[in-house]
């Protein structure tokens, strides 16, 4: 049935709503990391700089904090191919470095994004590369059985035991319970019940300090281990090529909330249909779009959002829904055509076809080849990410003067090598399930698939 408008709808355009909080954490940059102990901590997020493996958080392994410079999460560090462009076989700088534990899962998280900057390397698909490193940490994993059991013992206190059903007394029977009590029987009724003890108070669990806990690293006799298979200087990633480290700081999104439609007095109000993802109460959590080819309505939609946060060069959302950089081959990958609807064979121009919108679906994105389980996204990568690394890049790589005279020499004869990446937004989708295969498993290192709109396919 459709539901009557609402009586107290204002058309006043003066009306001032505030901006309402979506589920995307935005990654924005926050200047660049001198702290040796940032630059070697793994859940410090970052633009650029190398990769690192642990996170320094334990004191005692504070002095052996030169010893894991620029390492990774996993030991030994991986091969140096794993950052290698599938084009021209040369090592890539790390774009980004993100701290991504799961919730609720004993493995510390990291994700690494390569990205090839040699012109002749773009719009090509292994220019871009995306690597997930697990380990398990012993010390946590402790902390988080005793805290899902905790919980799991509230949510059982607050379900309420099933009554007992009392069968119905016979009022005819001599001894039955329904006959008065006896007013003058010394009997616990004169006083009522006693009221029982109260129960015992539950011993306190201070949340906060578990969560903070929940980056604590393994022991140190694991550690110590793993830091004499592999150092700094036995690694090739020392020279690795880099971008200088930047701190990636996260927000909340915030956006302003679907204006209300102006509706003439009296008028119905259609229920929409129902796209079975649930009310999210969320504004932009419908992420739709018509299947029309005379604008591209999908870069505007693009546009309209980056607009309320431009300095982003980081969108997470786990198993979310990505934002499509515009209308393209990688667009109808996430966002598939509808099939076209038949028309009839007599009259069709006077037929009416109904607008049809494109739904968002992983189903063409390959799965796990690990585990076999479907791949979700967890985050892309914005255009102002290119901006902030160019700067940076320009920044710290000052030419003396007689480097500028052989660059422009260089440039003269066509020699130079032209660098620059052009892509609109790097979308990654990961295992649903993390997997970290075999039994007993402690340590993963897998790569995740990449979806790339270029800057020029829209």
């Amino acid at each position: 049935m459709a539901q009557r408008a609402e009586d107290d709808w204002s058309d006043s355009d003066e009306e001032v709503v505030s901006d309402e909080e979506t589920s995307v954490l935005l990654g924005v940059p926050d200047g660049p990391i001198t702290a040796s102990g940032d630059l070697t901590d793994a859940a410090v997020s970052r633009i650029g700089g190398l990769p690192v493996r642990y996170p320094m958080h334990v004191p005692s392994i504070t002095m052996l904090t030169w010893f894991i410079s620029k390492a990774f999460l996993v030991s030994p560090d991986p091969s140096l191919s794993s950052s290698q462009c599938k084009i021209c076989s040369k090592p890539m700088e790390l774009l980004v470095q993100m701290w991504c534990p799961f919730e609720d899962s004993p493995m510390d998280r990291a994700l690494y994004i390569w990205g090839c900057a040699t012109a002749a390397c773009q719009k090509k698909d292994g220019s871009i590369r995306a690597w997930r490193a697990l380990r398990f940490n012993s010390e946590y994993a402790v902390k988080l059985e005793k805290k899902l059991a905790k919980r799991k013992e509230k949510q059982a206190a607050k379900i309420p035991p099933p009554e007992k059903k009392v069968p119905a007394a016979n009022p005819f029977l001599m001894n039955s319970s329904a006959a008065a009590p006896n007013p003058f029987a010394l009997g616990s009724q004169v006083f009522g019940t006693p009221t029982p003890p109260p129960p015992a108070e539950e011993e306190q669990v201070d949340d906060e300090a578990d969560e903070s806990d929940a980056e604590s690293t393994s022991s140190e006799h694991s550690l110590i281990t793993a830091l004499t298979s592999t150092t700094l200087e036995d690694s090739p990633w020392k020279a690795a090529p880099q971008y200088p480290p930047k701190y990636l700081s996260t927000s909340s999104e915030y956006v302003a909330p679907e204006p209300k439609r102006k509706v003439p007095s009296g008028a119905d109000i259609l229920a929409q249909e129902d796209d079975g993802k649930g009310d999210k109460s969320a504004p932009w959590s419908s992420e739709a779009y018509e299947n029309s080819l005379n604008i591209d309505q999908v870069f505007e939609k693009f546009s309209t959002r980056v607009e309320y946060e431009p300095e982003q060069c980081v969108r997470y959302e786990l198993n979310g829904t990505p934002l499509p950089f515009g209308q393209g081959p990688a667009f109808d990958v996430i966002f598939p055509p509808p099939p076209a609807e038949n028309l009839p064979v007599t009259k069709p121009d006077f037929k009416v076809v109904r607008t049809v919108k494109r739904s968002y679906t992983t189903d063409s994105i390959p799965k796990c080849p690990s585990c076999g389980s479907k791949r979700v996204f967890e985050c892309q990568l914005m255009p102002n990410l290119i901006n902030i690394l160019k700067d940076a890049s320009d920044k710290g790589n000052a030419l003396t003067d007689e480097e500028r005279r052989k660059a422009v020499e260089k440039a003269l004869k066509g020699d130079a090598e032209t660098r620059g990446m052009d892509w609109g937004t790097v979308m990654v989708f990961s295992c649903e399930k993390d997997c970290c295969t075999g039994e007993g498993a402690k340590e993963a290192w897998r790569e995740e698939h990449v979806l790339i709109q270029w800057d020029m396919e829209v």
